[in-house]
């Protein structure tokens, strides 16, 4: 029906209008057993984490812990390589696509009504949902989703003289860990999970970090001594068979070139492995709360990252771009009941199936707009058949489509990419224009959306 409109609230209006939410009711006894959701979100995560093995140089003593109490996934994507509209996908369940937000200063709230979300599907069966720091981008808050929110999460403190090269933002700090607003968001989450609760609840914690800038604590840089600080895998001419589009996303003459130019590229890859350092600290105190909570053994936690990070691979840095570190994130479950401890599953995943894997573990219908799967079936069983890639959306039209073996990479304007994964994890060698692998190609082109909205940015334009 979506894709059949033609005006961006004629959308929400129509998706509003065939939602069938009832009136909150009080919940009997055997719903007041739905299992509890801690719902973890962090910020500009990549794949550096220990688990994962992309980067031995990480240090995520917690993650890992965390990984290895339920299920966690190695192949798993975002639905944007940008914090709002992956954000906005996640918890509304409409692809970027789909919304038309595909940028961060698209006010996702302009279609995408309130019953639609994630937060709503659970307080309309009775949840308590409350929420602390980073879960929808900043800048568009709608805090009638939420039965509480932190108000005042405080600011960070600044370093003084040096910040880095240009807009790549890294120093130290002389400060305690105290002394940044992560440490306020996740005393919200332990003073949460300390209470006594009546009702089922969903608590969502968001941190920030290794969001830029990255200013944290000196003794976290000092983890990672810039003597001991290996480069991430590149290649000289590793554009010289990219596309005219994707060479514009990598912008090889932005921050790359400025980095080059500094000499300052390993003190830059240490500051982005020390504010991973200090987001796993506080994952850490949240856990800990967890382990202690009189709920733990019937509170699911889903730990997720919005999307990836680039460090100069592809002499790209940041995120907005189609390729494996910009769309590759974590992404851990621990189902009570469901998961098994120490359990890896290999399969491929967009971060679209987490809206309705929770609405499945907690017993809750799915609401007929929800675009993604639910990967229960991979909790009990990671092994159990799946054949759906991981979509990611870029901007209007450019999408990326990772399968177990391939990402075919299909830009607005045509042009394409085509890596095999298997035996170019770093996705050096684009096999696109190579008439042998057509077959692949137009398996993975069956995955594109059908749907295509116009930002809602150039709508408001006009």
């Amino acid at each position: 029906m979506i894709a059949l409109l033609s005006k961006r609230f004629a959308v929400a209006t129509v998706i509003s209008g065939i939602m069938l939410i009832g009136s909150i009711v009080p919940l009997t006894a055997a719903e007041t057993r739905r299992p509890n959701v801690l719902f973890i979100a962090v910020d500009d995560l990549n794949h550096w984490v220990g688990y994962l093995g992309r980067n031995p140089q990480t240090i995520t003593p917690n993650i890992d812990k965390l990984a290895a109490r339920g299920v966690r996934f190695t192949h798993s994507y975002c639905a944007a390589p940008v914090c709002n509209p992956s954000r906005a996908a996640l918890m509304s369940g409409l692809r970027p696509s789909t919304s038309g937000v595909y940028e961060n200063d698209d006010d996702w709230r302009r279609v995408i009504p309130q019953d639609l979300p994630l937060t709503t599907a659970f307080r309309n069966v009775g949840y308590t949902v409350k929420g602390a720091g980073k879960i929808y981008h900043g800048s568009f808050p709608r805090r009638s989703e939420w039965d509480d929110y932190l108000a005042d999460e405080g600011t960070d403190p600044k370093p003084t003289g040096d910040t880095g090269v240009g807009g790549i933002k890294f120093a130290p700090l002389d400060c305690r860990d105290e002394d940044l607003r992560e440490w306020k968001i996740v005393q919200y989450g332990i003073d949460e999970l300390a209470k006594a609760h009546k009702q089922p609840f969903f608590l969502a914690i968001g941190l920030h970090k290794p969001h830029m800038p990255w200013n944290v604590p000196r003794k976290y840089y000092d983890m990672h001594p810039l003597s001991e600080i290996q480069l991430p895998p590149t290649r000289n001419n590793d554009l010289g068979d990219i596309p005219a589009a994707g060479i514009q996303m990598a912008d090889p003459d932005g921050d790359h070139r400025a980095i080059l130019e500094s000499g300052r590229w390993k003190e830059a890859v240490q500051g982005y492995l020390a504010a991973i350092s200090y987001c796993d600290v506080m994952l850490g105190r949240l856990i800990n709360a967890y382990d202690l909570s009189a709920d733990r053994d019937n509170t699911i936690i889903v730990f997720w990252g919005d999307h990836g990070w680039h460090l100069g691979e592809k002499q790209h840095w940041r995120k907005f771009a189609l390729w494996e570190e910009a769309t590759r994130a974590p992404l851990i479950w621990v189902a009570p009941g469901i998961s098994q401890a120490n359990t890896v599953c290999d399969r491929t995943v967009d971060f679209m199936s987490i809206y309705p894997t929770l609405t499945d573990l907690c017993g809750i219908a799915t609401p007929k707009h929800v675009e993604g799967r639910s990967i229960r079936s991979l909790l009990a069983d990671p092994q159990s058949a799946w054949d759906s890639p991981a979509l990611t959306t870029y901007r209007f039209g450019n999408h990326s489509v990772r399968s177990a073996d391939w990402r075919y990479i299909h830009y607005a304007n045509g042009e394409e990419e085509l890596y095999d994964e298997q035996s170019d994890p770093y996705e050096w060698t684009n096999l696109a224009g190579e008439v042998r692998y057509s077959a692949e190609k137009a398996a993975l082109k069956k995955f594109l959306p059908v749907t295509n909205q116009p930002d809602i940015t150039s709508e408001k334009a006009r």
